[in-house]
């Protein structure tokens, strides 16, 4: 929802970005005439469906029918509400949001609100290490260095059950924002008190460096639980986030691979020992949500376990989870670690090089997934055989149409004799063709064809004669001339993301992706003859009109002069091309 950002500014914003540099940074796109292309990021495909328009300012997928301005694009792809993919445009081109009175937006200002309370309650944290003896020397225990420490905004949360509440919570309001953001818990008699106490604090960050969350671990073997996340708020939701996910795509400006590991002190080991690519689920298992971040991260993913029985069972719903995403082009390997190491240790026994041979080792999924399934069976037997066709087929029915899904079946049937024989969707393998022109009515060729140069609209002389008509989308044609007219310069993205919360929104989004750019002469043609077309129909329909009520012996005088008129003279042309 557009909530208290003016309409200018969203104007000024899609003016200034380009929407090819935009997609380009998170989907490689080809060139392809006047058009940029690319396999859609929005579902599986082999044929790429997904064209960028630099003209329109538009991205449209023929294959799956999503399409946009950049700022849809945002909200789809980095799964962002309306307001904050408005800020990651702005923040990307050096503009800040302003705000201004508006109807609707309450959550707007306590968002704000609530990510300023919690990077406070980071700072205070941060504030509170150097004061703990016993929260420093577990740091230098474990290696840590001050930069690492500035880095991750590593904290310490103090014995006793008020610190965060005095230090942040002086006002009702405050100690609201405390109980939304998970920073105090409630006790049995209503009191509130601080959640996170003597645990050394670690700020998690959303995809814009923001704090939503923290984990709090316990320093000594007595307390419990190890590990203590804040509960789900309104901003965090453990699923849906990565630890470090920030600080990876601060160090590298592009990204090979990307690697999964348990602990966020792993994570931290890694970063310092110089491989910051290292990120942590937040003590939940890997979801679809998970794995579809990480490739957009990076095309390789490297899930990293424990090799022992619940390293293995982790890694297996890991692999769950990436099987659907798994697209031409992307890969999953899994790296087991030997008994009793973990990743912290490790690096720091083999240093970067040798954890790096470990990740250049990993084993490829395809032989983690057969040798998983293969592990309790008898391929020597003709049953063992068909029990592993049997445990892999539906598997592998889950990967998307390309060639690793056809390897995979291909390597199933070789190991077991069975042809794979997978339930394919048809559509998958229909081959995606940019549609044909359908017929359209005169008044939808009118606005298809100003969404293509909104510039054409201060042609148009007012009043706008084809408002005699009475069809469908006229009033729409007439409100988009004067939106058009009003702002100098609009371009299509600009004139079409006005209606984003109007029930027009849809049908006009449609329209700009049906339409082919073409020769500006061309199209500036058209558009004018289907103005003309349109005040004749509206005559027509007038004159039609007034002659069957005539017969009826109906007209007044003033009725009888027009339709003399009408019947006399011609439409005059509108305005013609400059």
């Amino acid at each position: 929802m557009r909530g208290l950002i003016p309409d200018s500014f969203i104007d000024e914003l899609l003016a200034r970005v380009d929407i090819v540099d935009v997609i380009e940074r998170r989907v490689p796109l080809k060139k392809a005439g006047r058009e940029w292309t690319a396999c859609c990021p929005f579902h599986n495909e082999r044929t790429p469906s997904f064209y960028v328009s630099p003209a329109k300012q538009f991205f449209h997928c023929f294959g799956c029918g999503v399409h946009g301005s950049a700022i849809k694009f945002l909200m789809d792809y980095d799964r962002l509400e309306f307001p904050d993919a408005v800020e990651e445009l702005a923040q990307s081109v050096g503009l800040t949001v302003p705000r201004e009175g508006g109807r609707d937006e309450r959550p707007r200002e306590d968002k704000t609100d609530l990510y300023a309370l919690l990077d406070a309650s980071a700072s205070w944290y941060q504030q509170q290490l150097p004061g703990s003896a016993e929260a420093k020397a577990y740091c230098a225990k474990r290696g840590l260095d001050a930069d690492t420490i500035a880095r991750f905004r590593l904290g310490w949360a103090p014995a006793g059950y008020d610190g965060v509440s005095k230090a942040l919570g002086s006002s009702p309001r405050r100690m609201e924002l405390l109980d939304e953001a998970g920073m105090v818990s409630t006790g049995e008699r209503g009191s509130k008190y601080d959640r996170f106490r003597e645990r050394l604090m670690f700020p998690i960050l959303d995809r814009r460096g923001r704090v939503i969350a923290f984990g709090g671990r316990v320093l000594s073997s007595e307390q419990s639980p190890k590990y203590l996340n804040s509960p789900e708020t309104t901003l965090f939701h453990k699923g849906r986030e990565l630890f470090a996910l920030w600080q990876v795509k601060q160090a590298n400006t592009s990204l090979a691979r990307i690697v999964v590991v348990e602990g966020y002190m792993d994570v931290i080991a890694l970063h310092q020992a110089g491989l910051p690519i290292a990120v942590a689920t937040l003590g939940t298992a890997t979801t679809p949500e998970h794995t579809e971040l990480l490739f957009r991260a990076a095309p390789d993913v490297v899930f990293c376990f424990d090799g022992d029985r619940a390293g293995r069972a982790a890694a297996w719903k890991a692999l769950e989870s990436a099987l659907p995403r798994l697209r031409d082009g992307r890969q999953a390997y899994f790296l087991f670690l030997p008994d009793g190491e973990d990743p912290d240790s490790l690096v720091r026994k083999e240093g970067k090089e040798g954890f790096e041979r470990r990740i250049k080792e990993a084993m490829p999924l395809s032989d983690y997934f057969f040798g998983e399934l293969s592990r309790d069976v008898d391929m020597a037997s003709l049953d063992g055989r068909a029990r592993l066709a049997e445990r892999a087929r539906p598997l592998i029915a889950k990967l998307p149409d390309g060639a690793f899904r056809d390897l995979m079946a291909q390597e199933l049937e070789k190991r077991s004799g069975a042809r794979a024989m997978l339930q394919a969707d048809p559509a998958a393998h229909r081959a995606v063709q940019r549609p044909m022109a359908v017929q359209r009515s005169l008044v939808r060729s009118a606005i298809s064809l100003l969404l293509t140069q909104p510039g054409m609209a201060d042609r148009v002389e007012k009043p706008y004669r084809f408002l005699r008509l009475d069809k469908p989308g006229v009033e729409l044609l007439a409100e988009l001339l004067d939106l058009a007219r009003a702002r100098p310069g609009i371009n299509p993205a600009m004139l079409v993301e006005h209606f984003a919360e109007r029930p027009e929104y849809p049908a006009l989004q449609k329209l700009m992706a049906a339409t082919v750019v073409g020769e500006a002469e061309a199209q500036a043609a058209e558009f004018f003859d289907a103005l003309q077309r349109m005040e004749e129909q509206a005559v027509s329909q007038r004159r039609d009109a007034l002659t069957a009520k005539s017969r009826e012996g109906a007209l007044d005088s003033a009725e009888k002069a027009e339709l003399r008129e009408l019947l006399a003279a011609r439409v005059a042309p509108p305005t013609a091309p400059a």
